[in-house]
């Protein structure tokens, strides 16, 4: 595991439990106390967190980057339950798209063993899919640091260039008006993924089923199903519009 994906991880666990030991890292990194111990200081010089005796703290600069971070340490275990029954959903020889959400990226740990090709703009599921029997391209454009990906007009450029059978994306909110996203950005990347992919996947927590945000930027229509844990009876609107339903 290299340097990259550890500083992932260690925030990661952060983020959700507000303290970290160097023991409890070492042993769930499977790396010595020694690496860990430099992992942590050079994540505090870098700003990202503050050592103490034993262990760090999360940094608590307001402005600190990793947004992407803290939402993937949210709901952990509806979003793992989510991209297990998306793994199911892709075989061998698939090409599929990522987006850049922080379900999507649970994805991974799921489809290292697949012989598969991956085209995403999330810098943190290349770098967990990486040495993996899964085939990776990269989309090029912008680096956005706080979502740890890419954007931009030649991102959009080059999606357009590719064609996959499946894509998976994530959304902020869902509701019988359609699909919601905080950014611009990421919306627009989720919109080019589904029109040059086959099928789309919209995976998504029970959190988020009836929210709306800042943007409404396609009707349901844009996605073929969506996986959720959620309540059945939540998604009727769902399925009026003929979106598949996939329960977790």
């Amino acid at each position: 595991m290299n340097f990259q994906l550890r500083k992932q991880k260690i925030l990661a666990l952060l983020a959700s439990k507000g303290e970290v030991a160097t023991g409890e890292l070492a042993q769930v990194l499977g790396i010595s106390e020694i690496t860990i111990r430099r992992d942590l200081n050079q994540l505090s010089d870098d700003g990202l967190l503050y050592r103490t005796h034993g262990g760090a703290i999360p940094a608590s600069s307001p402005e600190q980057p990793y947004e992407f971070v803290n939402k993937a340490a949210a709901n952990q275990a509806a979003k793992d339950k989510i991209c297990r029954k998306a793994a199911a959903q892709i075989n061998d020889g698939d090409i599929i798209f990522m987006d850049c959400g922080s379900t999507v990226f649970r994805l991974c740990q799921f489809i290292r063993n697949k012989k598969i090709k991956v085209i995403t703009n999330s810098l943190p599921v290349i770098f967990e899919l990486q040495h993996s029997a899964v085939s990776l391209n990269i989309i090029g454009g912008e680096y956005d640091e706080a979502r740890q990906a890419i954007h931009g007009t030649m991102a959009m450029e080059h999606i357009r260039r590719y064609k996959a059978g499946k894509a998976f994306i994530g959304v902020d909110g869902i509701s019988a008006q359609g699909l919601f996203a905080h950014s611009e950005k990421e919306a627009a990347i989720a919109t080019a993924l589904a029109a040059q992919s086959g099928y789309t996947y919209l995976l998504c927590d029970a959190g988020k089923i009836g929210r709306t945000s800042y943007f409404n930027f396609a009707g349901l229509d844009l996605v073929n199903a969506i996986i959720t844990d959620a309540d059945p009876a939540e998604l009727k609107f769902c399925r009026k519009k003929g979106v598949k339903v996939i329960g977790a």
